[in-house]
C-alpha cells in the first residue's frame, strides 16, 4: 500500500516479539476473526462496552467497521489508533491510542485486547509498552491514562509494571449491574523511571501533523 494520503499506514512500532500496525483491509480482515473468536471468558466482562456480548459473526464485523471509522472520522483534533497487533507474523490483538485536542492537552488514553491463547505471556505489557513509547518519546505526550475493572487483574498488572498510579475510581453500568472502574495515570517522569521494554519507531515524521504534534 501506497500511504501518501495516510502515511499512518505507514507507521511501525517494533518490541522483541511484537510489530503493531495499521491494519489494511487484509490483517483488518484477520483481526476481525481474531476477534470473532473470543477474547475473555464469556461469564466475565471485562469493558465498560460489552461489545463481545455480541455473536461471533456480529462481534467480527463490528471490529472490521469500528477500525475504519477510526480512519474515516480521524481529525488532528479528535483521534483513534487503532493499531493491530503481531506476534510471529499473526495478528493476535489490538491496541488503542487515542486523544481529544492532544496539541492542547499532551495527553492521550489507551485500550487493548489480545486473544486469549497469547494471555499472560507478558505481550499485554509489551503492546502497551509499544504505544506509551510513541506517546512519550514519538509525540511529546505529559500523561497517559487508562483503566481496568477492579477485579481485572491481568488489566492492573500491566499498568503497574509500566509504572502508572491510581487515579480515582469510577462506577459504570455494565449489563445492567454496577461496576467500578480504576482510573490509571502515568506521567512522563514516571515512565522513563520504569521503561524497560525496547521499542523502535518507523514512519512517524510524515504523521505528526495527523496527531497535533507537529
Amino acid at each position: 500500500m501506497d500511504p501518501r494520503y495516510w502515511p499512518l499506514y505507514g507507521l511501525r512500532l517494533r518490541t522483541p516479539r511484537l510489530e503493531l500496525r495499521l491494519p489494511d483491509v487484509p490483517l483488518l480482515d484477520e483481526l476481525a476473526a481474531v476477534a470473532a473468536g473470543g477474547v475473555h471468558d464469556p461469564d466475565e466482562m471485562p469493558f465498560g462496552v460489552p461489545w463481545t456480548d455480541a455473536p461471533p459473526e456480529e462481534r467480527g464485523r463490528g471490529t472490521f467497521q469500528h477500525v475504519l471509522r477510526t480512519i474515516a472520522e480521524w481529525r488532528p483534533e479528535q483521534w483513534t489508533l487503532s493499531l493491530a497487533v503481531l506476534h510471529e507474523g499473526a495478528v493476535i490483538g489490538r491496541q488503542d491510542l487515542f486523544a481529544t485536542e492532544f496539541a492542547v492537552t499532551r495527553e492521550a488514553e489507551t485500550g487493548s485486547w489480545l486473544d486469549t491463547a497469547h494471555q499472560g505471556k507478558g505481550l499485554g505489557t509489551e503492546m502497551r509498552a509499544a504505544v506509551a513509547h510513541l506517546a512519550f518519546e514519538g509525540l511529546g505526550a505529559r500523561s497517559l491514562v487508562s483503566g481496568a475493572m477492579v477485579e481485572n487483574g491481568r488489566s492492573l498488572g500491566v499498568s503497574r509494571r509500566l509504572g502508572y498510579r491510581p487515579d480515582g475510581l469510577s462506577v459504570l453500568a455494565v449489563r445492567g449491574e454496577a461496576r467500578t472502574l480504576q482510573r490509571l495515570r502515568l506521567d512522563r517522569t514516571t515512565w522513563e523511571e520504569h521503561r524497560a521494554t525496547p521499542v523502535e519507531t518507523a514512519g512517524l515524521e510524515p504523521c505528526r501533523a495527523l496527531f497535533g504534534a507537529s
